[in-house]
């Protein structure tokens, strides 16, 4: 998603412990592990602009996981059909003295689901590994009923427009990439 913007970049991989904490929120989760993997990477590189991103899925106050197999994303969605389900996703950009962080909410109205339409997704998609056991950027999309949100590139995981804000902040424009602009 970060290539749509058209700048240089490389992916690390930041190798934090994601367990929640007691009593932490999905929010304040989500928040803190963009912050966490920002401020990893950030040490490994000095002197760069550093994204770190997380995902967090909520029903309520409840976490919802990653459902690691087949069957826990069965139940996972059987769950979720006809359900309001909130989309956190957590942002965070330093430069290693700064830290801008920011959550974006997507509120997503699965339909509801049958049997039948449950299993052919997860054959066609096999979401083991994403948060509700929906990938909106493919398949998943036929799940929904609605999606809310102030920046529609957030449901796939990387909120692109509050993105594109804490870059410019930092002085990078993505309209502009050659040309360091003055920080705000």
């Amino acid at each position: 998603m970060l290539a749509r913007l058209g700048l240089p970049f490389t992916c690390q991989s930041p190798d934090i412990d994601e367990t929640p904490r007691s009593g932490e929120a999905p929010a304040e989760l989500s928040l803190r592990l963009a912050r966490e993997k920002a401020a990893r990477i950030s040490l490994l590189n000095p002197g760069a602009l550093v994204i770190g991103s997380d995902q967090v899925a909520t029903s309520g106050q409840d976490a919802i996981g990653k459902p690691g197999n087949h069957a826990s994303a069965r139940k996972q969605l059987r769950l979720l059909s006809g359900q309001n389900i909130d989309f956190h996703s957590a942002l965070c950009v330093t430069n290693g003295q700064e830290f801008l962080c920011s959550d974006i909410v997507t509120n997503c109205r699965f339909r509801a689901l049958s049997d039948d339409e449950i299993e052919h997704y997860l054959l066609q998609e096999k979401p083991y590994d994403t948060a509700g056991s929906a990938k909106a950027e493919s398949l998943g999309i036929a799940l929904m009923e609605s999606m809310r949100s102030d920046d529609p590139t957030a449901i796939i995981g990387l909120p692109l427009i509050e993105l594109c804000t804490m870059l410019r902040h930092f002085g990078l424009n993505p309209l502009r990439p050659n040309l360091l602009t003055p920080s705000v």
